[in-house]
């Protein structure tokens, strides 16, 4: 105790000019709007930063796991290009190179942070505004979606998981095209629920759930999970529906921003549209 009453009355003026240092610097943050958004914008950085040395550090000691991963991703890949199919037919023709054009494309982005065990939770991606995202663009890894990008930095980007309670995912059940919406209840990470599915519709365990295609995020046919459990009390008129997720969301290490080259012009053509036809017509 002696000890420390002698270090303290040592080096008493250094240790006030600390306190009083520290507390001018948070009277600077709290009262002025500009200094605030710089220290912002700066711990942005520096949390990114440190991010991405964590992650490096982790991605070293999981290489052979996405080694595996990338091999197989590029085997799918190849075999979904032109010059995997073979032209049977015999015949003379012409190419109209309008009638295909590309609505999508992907950047491959890496996962500097990620959780699973909050309530609303999100990740952070190696991606931002210098590599083409957007905020409002779909996330996806090899397995299924992942989430929605909500900010976006220079260099980084934060998406809202599917694993948040805020998120809600159009998606449907794949052999028969009954739709509803997909969120999460914060329990299980490894489950959502699928509501708003008709009472009319057949319900099994193991069917295929994808997304719907229903809005400018996600393109169709993207993996979501399969109906582990569902239920239907009676009186109600929509199915409340289990789905075992696809993704594995405590081990994403690489995943893809899905580019939508449409998504503004069919945003904006929504949007005038209900400005021209309101909601109660």
């Amino acid at each position: 105790m002696r000890n420390i009453i002698v270090f303290l009355y040592k080096y008493y003026n250094f240790i006030l000019f600390l306190v009083l240092e520290f507390f001018s610097l948070y009277l600077i943050y709290q009262y002025n709007t500009y200094q605030r958004a710089s220290f912002i914008n700066f711990s942005n950085g520096v949390s990114g930063q440190a991010y991405s040395m964590v992650a490096n550090f982790k991605s070293y000691f999981r290489l052979r796991q996405i080694n595996d991963s990338l091999q197989l991703e590029n085997a799918r890949l190849r075999s979904e290009l032109f010059t995997s199919y073979y032209n049977n037919e015999i015949r003379d023709f012409k190419v109209n190179d309008t009638i295909y054009k590309q609505q999508y494309t992907y950047i491959a982005a890496k996962v500097l942070n990620n959780s699973i065990n909050k309530r609303n939770n999100y990740i952070t991606l190696n991606r931002g505004a210098a590599h083409g995202v957007k905020t409002q663009m779909g996330v996806i890894c090899d397995n299924g979606i992942v989430g929605i990008v909500m900010a976006t930095s220079e260099n980084f980007c934060t998406v809202l998981s599917v694993l948040n309670s805020n998120a809600k995912i159009s998606a449907r059940i794949a052999d028969d095209n009954a739709f509803g919406s997909l969120v999460w209840d914060g329990n299980d990470p490894t489950v959502c629920r699928l509501y708003d599915v008709n009472k009319h519709v057949q319900v099994a365990n193991g069917k295929k759930i994808v997304t719907s295609g229903y809005s400018t995020i996600f393109p169709e046919n993207i993996p979501v999970g399969e109906v582990q459990a569902h239920s239907l009390e009676a009186g109600d008129n929509f199915h409340t529906i289990k789905v075992r997720m696809s993704t594995n969301f405590s081990n994403l290490t690489s995943v893809y921003i899905i580019n939508n080259f449409f998504k503004e012009e069919m945003d904006s053509l929504e949007i005038l549209t209900k400005i021209k036809l309101p909601d109660d017509q």
